[in-house]
């Protein structure tokens, strides 16, 4: 994923974007397909154990068409696209903001929304989670892939979070927000593909960020000036 340089440089599909298209559909279903394949093959083989052209052959896509959607093996088996594929997701996250220089109230429930939906592109539903910790059994670092896209998706969110509320560059509370969102969801992650989980992620998530707020509200903060 590359980074915007400058809030500027985001654009994002408009509302009409959310209007599925028969293209929509063909792309979503090719998409889940390759996850699926590239999630079984390696469970069964391992990521070395395959090649990418048995995994187009088997799907009836060509090679061309895969990189056009993924750019690794290890990014198909993990649901990671090519394209910003969350691009209705994330309007509607900037839409929630005022823009005017002021934390909207709902900033971080929404930015938790918008990581919920980002797990539900990735193809992790209940259905397909027995697919990916077979998957991440087979190959462990795929579990490190995983980890560090958040990583990179919480460097964007930061940008996210100042456009939507208006905020300077280096505004420390938009990553604060994104940086708590984030390791969240990075330790949710962790405990949903530990082996004997039955949670899903979202009641994983959730469960954290209760007692993130649960926490917040019992504690006094005094802040000293330091020269």
């Amino acid at each position: 994923m590359h980074l915007p340089e400058d809030r500027a440089n985001i654009h994002f599909v408009p509302d009409s974007a959310d209007v599925e298209t028969a293209w929509d559909r063909r792309r979503a279903d090719t998409t889940r397909t390759l996850v699926r394949l590239a999630r079984r093959y390696t469970a069964d083989r391992g990521l070395a154990g395959f090649t990418i052209e048995e995994l187009c052959s088997e799907a009836a896509v060509s090679r061309r068409t895969f990189f056009n959607y993924f750019a690794s093996k290890d990014d198909a088996v993990i649901g990671i696209p090519l394209d910003r594929s969350d691009a209705a997701a994330v309007a509607r996250f900037l839409a929630g903001g005022g823009g005017d220089g002021q934390l909207s109230a709902a900033l971080i429930a929404d930015l938790a929304e918008l990581t919920i939906e980002r797990w539900r592109i990735l193809e992790i539903a209940p259905d397909t989670a027995a697919e990916l910790f077979a998957a991440v059994e087979a190959e462990p670092k795929l579990l490190q892939r995983m980890l560090a896209h958040g990583r990179e998706q919480e460097q964007f969110d930061v940008r996210l979070i100042e456009q939507r509320e208006g905020l300077v560059e280096g505004d420390l509370r938009a990553e604060i927000a994104a940086h708590l969102i984030g390791t969240l969801a990075r330790v949710a992650t962790g405990e949903f593909l530990r082996p004997g989980n039955s949670d899903p992620f979202p009641a994983l998530f959730q469960r954290r960020l209760r007692a993130v707020h649960d926490l917040f509200l019992t504690q006094t903060l005094t802040l000293e000036a330091h020269a």
